[in-house]
């Protein structure tokens, strides 16, 4: 090698040495990504600090080699995370600064142009192409042209559609082509992406596999005629139905296609696990007016192989006592429903009212629609009552009413979630009437309805309105009994006033609740959740009155506590009357979605 060569190599040499920093021994003691929007690309963020190895090794010291390793690698793996999102072409700086043996990096990043989608080529051939329901999924496909290319959106486009060719019966489906091709020095990406539908499969024999009821008693609650269209949709209407009966433990329904390639039907078999079939409830209780007591339930899930059903509940207090026992019987060959009798009975001895009711119900209930649910029902109601005066009952005489009325009764529950709603619509509306002579004491029309709309603010938050609204046409409201009379006042009526304290009541000094012939209540509350917390807050205002002719509205306003519980929202409300309530405060705690 000639002399000036020589010099030359070892020139550019020593140049570079000292171009690389030199590492060594150290600690990572912190990387701060910057350039990136916490909110807006907050996705992006968490994917780059997944990526980094600097993350996992964060206050563990590393060795010359490694640092300097780890340091290198920042930069691609960087990139890589930002490719998912789109960004094939960003402008990254990995910047470390060194404070004896602590480390901290920096890391610089300018996403610059995404890439966007330049051609499309999405087509689902044979059979499905003439699907309406594949042709809305390939319609409602993104990324589109021009937009950006976003992998996740691709892959939730993708397998939205593998997923619809199965649950329309195309079990034979594949893929001709799924590719896509990103130009990196044109910001463009092709893709192609088609599937061959094969043919659509029809809906076989559904065969049930348990041992120990009647073959034939789920048979109805298979709805569809054998070697109709398939749909995923009759499999879980059939499984939500199974779950409803509450007979078994686990419910495991598979579709047999490798049997029906020959017949181009299906078989499904449902195989039915059989669960605890008697259950035992008990526990303590205590309210403000009812005392302290005990409860107690025996529920039969099944009492036979005909599927029939017993619940007994017994709810003894000090001052309120009930007793109810339910006989029910499958009645699935016109909408999932029950036959059912029940028999009950009420004891209130409370400083104001002495009253006695025994009640016997026959009722048919069924589901309309997935959100529509009614029960049709014949009652035979007896009750005495008496309330107490200055003197307590000393004196007091005895009321008693014996009625016979049909019932009408409507559920209706459309929301995003039943255990805690965020935007939806619930409510219910029942109707009765009794005619005197014709095994009532008196003649009475009633209607009551209660609505309620959830609505999302924001991400947080969200507010619920809620409306009551009943009325009763009778010549003397007080013929009819204190239990189908109308109050207003408590935590679900009108919150800062107690339970039934707002309607007509007895003379002073007492002024106890007698019930009314209508009532109006309206509320309006607000939660707020704090951001990952199942914890909350609220406020609201809540008015109307239980009334016979004119309406005076009696109007509580309060705050709560919320907490989203694996059971359901726990509420715990304080609330104050606005116009002269009994008390300056009401507490009220619920367990439950309200709905």
């Amino acid at each position: 090698m000639q002399p000036y060569r020589f010099v030359v190599l070892l020139s550019a040499l020593v140049l570079s040495g000292l171009s690389l920093p030199a590492w060594a021994r150290g600690t990572i003691e912190k990387v701060n990504i910057q350039g990136l929007d916490k909110d807006d690309d907050a996705e992006i963020i968490e994917n780059i600090e997944v990526s980094l190895s600097l993350y996992q090794v964060i206050g563990k010291e590393q060795g010359e080699s490694r640092l300097e390793y780890l340091l290198g690698q920042a930069e691609r793996q960087t990139r890589q995370a930002l490719e998912p999102f789109g960004y094939y072409n960003p402008v990254i700086q990995v910047q470390p600064q060194r404070s004896d043996d602590r480390v901290q990096v920096q890391i610089q990043v300018d996403k610059g142009e995404p890439v966007r989608v330049r051609r499309e080529n999405i087509a689902i051939e044979g059979p499905g192409s003439d699907d309406l329901y594949l042709q809305r999924d390939l319609q409602a496909f993104a990324p589109r042209r021009g937009q950006p290319f976003d992998h996740s959106t691709y892959e939730a486009s993708k397998v939205t559609i593998t997923r619809r060719l199965t649950e329309r019966g195309y079990f034979d489906a594949d893929f001709l082509q799924r590719q896509v091709s990103v130009t990196r020095a044109e910001n463009a990406a092709d893709i192609d992406l088609s599937w061959d539908s094969g043919l659509r499969y029809n809906i076989g024999e559904v065969r049930f596999h348990q041992d120990y009821f009647r073959d034939d008693l789920f048979a109805p609650l298979v709805y569809w005629e054998q070697g109709s269209y398939w749909h995923e949709g009759k499999l879980d209407r059939l499984r939500e139905s199974l779950t409803k009966l509450d007979y078994f433990s686990v419910i495991d329904i598979q579709p047999r296609p490798e049997q029906g390639w020959d017949s181009g039907e299906v078989p499904v078999d449902v195989t039915l696990t059989l669960a605890k079939r008697t259950i035992y409830t008990a526990g303590v209780s205590y309210g403000s007016e009812s005392g302290a007591g005990v409860r107690g339930g025996i529920e039969r899930r099944y009492v036979n192989r005909r599927g029939h059903k017993l619940n007994t509940q017994l709810d003894y207090a000090q001052k309120r006592k009930s007793f109810l026992t339910s006989y029910r019987v499958p009645a699935f060959r016109w909408l999932d429903g029950w036959y059912a009798v029940t028999a009950s009975a009420y004891d209130e001895q409370t400083d104001y009212i002495d009253l006695r009711n025994y009640k016997l119900i026959a009722s048919r209930s069924g589901e309309v629609s997935e959100n529509l649910t009614v029960v049709a029902s014949l009652n035979a109601l007896h009750e005495r009552w008496r309330y107490s005066s200055g003197a307590g009952y000393d004196g007091a005489q005895y009321e008693s009413a014996n009625l016979f009325y049909p019932q009408l009764t409507a559920d209706y529950v459309a929301v995003d979630d039943r255990l805690f709603p965020r935007r939806g619509y619930s409510g219910s509306a029942s109707v009765r009437a009794g005619i005197g002579g014709a095994g009532s004491d008196t003649s009475f029309l009633q209607a009551h309805a209660v609505a309620r709309a959830y609505l999302p603010v924001g991400n947080n938050n969200r507010l619920i309105a809620r409306v009551e609204a009943g009325s009763t046409w009778t010549s003397d409201v007080l013929a009819i009994p204190p239990s189908l009379r109308y109050f207003a006042g408590g935590d679900r009526s009108i919150r800062g006033y107690a339970f039934r304290e707002v309607g007509p009541r007895t003379p002073a000094p007492d002024r106890y609740a007698l019930g009314a012939k209508n009532v109006l209540v309206a509320s309006a509350e607000y939660e707020h959740y704090f951001a990952g917390s199942p914890w909350g807050v609220a406020a609201f205002v809540d008015t109307g009155s239980a009334f016979d002719n004119t309406i005076a509205l009696k109007t509580g306003i309060g705050l709560g506590l919320r907490w989203k519980s694996p059971v359901g929202p726990v509420r715990v409300d304080v609330a104050h009357g606005l116009d002269t309530p009994d008390s300056s405060f009401q507490l009220y705690l619920n367990i439950g979605a309200d709905l």
